[in-house]
């Protein structure tokens, strides 16, 4: 995680496996690698965790979309790599910030908007990007699924995001056969938020980006790390938890402007 007095920078760093884009508040982060099928390769990997970290930490950025080039949005984890085979392409210089297993920890502590624009299929540990992201589209054509049984493995790690969107019976069924869901099943069992016509599909992405974006960025963020905090707790202990972070934000420069801007009949300003 990033340190709260660190400050991470793009400038001089070489992104080999995605591209980033930064445009009115909404940070895109484009998986790179189409000729892989975007498979996560440990180069990758770091990537991503140096550019969710400095999502988290950049305040103009309030919301972040994961997309990807070409045809599948993920493969999941590059097994050339994983089975010790040699890391090939151009050398990136991004520094080191972590391995593959903190990805999910480094998206999902953003406690920030993370909508995943899912233009082609979904495989194995692509799940981690799907299951947690705040938001998921996808176009009709997309599909969904962990094949790991299949290569005598076990989807481990997806297994933390999977249940918490997906409900219990489904998921194990989802991942004990191996089998590909259609991205209406997808939305049928909370893996997504909606599918849409492919066509359709950048429109939707970021009509929701901008109006997530539009939003008090300090109280959202705030929000967020609230909501992943009390996830798991028992509800007596988390009222008291919660009312405290109410008592915090109701202090907040966010909240003071929102509730100036509503009584002055004037839309508020969050810069």
């Amino acid at each position: 995680m990033t340190d709260k007095d660190e400050t991470l920078s793009l400038d001089g760093l070489t992104f080999t496996t995605l591209k980033l884009e930064l445009k009115d508040h909404i940070f895109t982060i484009t998986l790179n690698r189409p000729e892989s099928k975007n498979a996560i390769n440990p180069v990758m990997s770091n990537e991503l965790i140096y550019a969710f970290d400095y999502a988290r930490q950049t305040r103009d950025i309030r919301v972040v979309v994961l997309a990807a080039e070409g045809d599948i949005f993920c493969a999941g984890g590059d097994l050339r790599t994983m089975s010790g085979g040699k890391v090939d392409g151009p050398v990136s210089n991004v520094p080191k910030r972590g391995e593959t297993d903190e990805i999910s920890l480094r998206l999902r502590h953003m406690n920030k908007p993370v909508i995943a624009k899912i233009q082609g299929p979904v495989l194995a540990g692509a799940l981690l990007l799907v299951c947690n992201a705040t938001h998921a589209y996808a176009a009709e054509h997309a599909h969904f699924s962990a094949p790991e049984i299949k290569r005598g493995i076990w989807p481990f790690m997806v297994m933390a995001g999977l249940f918490r969107v997906m409900n219990k019976r489904e998921g194990l069924d989802f991942i004990m056969r191996g089998e590909r869901i259609s991205a209406a099943d997808a939305e049928r069992t909370g893996l997504i938020n909606q599918t849409v016509p492919a066509e359709e599909l950048e429109e939707l992405v970021m009509t929701r980006a901008k109006e997530l974006a539009s939003l008090a960025p300090g109280t959202m963020q705030m929000g967020l790390a609230a909501y992943n905090m009390v996830e798991d707790m028992e509800f007596d202990p988390a009222l008291p938890f919660l009312k405290e972070q109410l008592n915090t934000c109701l202090k907040s420069e966010d909240a003071r402007e929102g509730i100036a801007a509503f009584l002055e009949k004037r839309d508020p300003n969050w810069d």
